[in-house]
């Protein structure tokens, strides 16, 4: 459904790029995709540093919010882009 592709960019921040092609749909379809990526990407908390484009194929099209989110999430993490949860490592919580 999705393709990522990363670098490190040496920046403190990151750059995204969205792909789209015509055989994914007209320009409302295309669009509608780009702006659920954009969202799904802003709620993950990703480490800064990394250029990445998504490339979306057809089955993209059919997929819904939550469907794009949890696969934005999974190539994210598999490309070890995804920040480390500081509550999850069994460290000592402050008040």
């Amino acid at each position: 459904m999705l393709v990522l592709r990363s670098l490190p960019n040496q920046l403190p921040h990151n750059r995204y790029g969205f792909t789209t092609s015509k055989r994914l749909g007209n320009a409302v379809v295309r669009n509608r995709v780009r702006r659920r990526l954009r969202e799904g990407i802003r709620s993950l908390q990703a480490r800064p540093g990394w250029d990445v484009v998504v490339s979306a194929r057809i089955a993209a099209a059919q997929a819904d919010f939550h469907q794009l989110k949890t696969a934005v999430a999974n190539l994210f993490a598999r490309a070890g882009i995804l920040a480390k949860d500081p509550d999850a490592s069994g460290g000592e919580k402050l008040p």
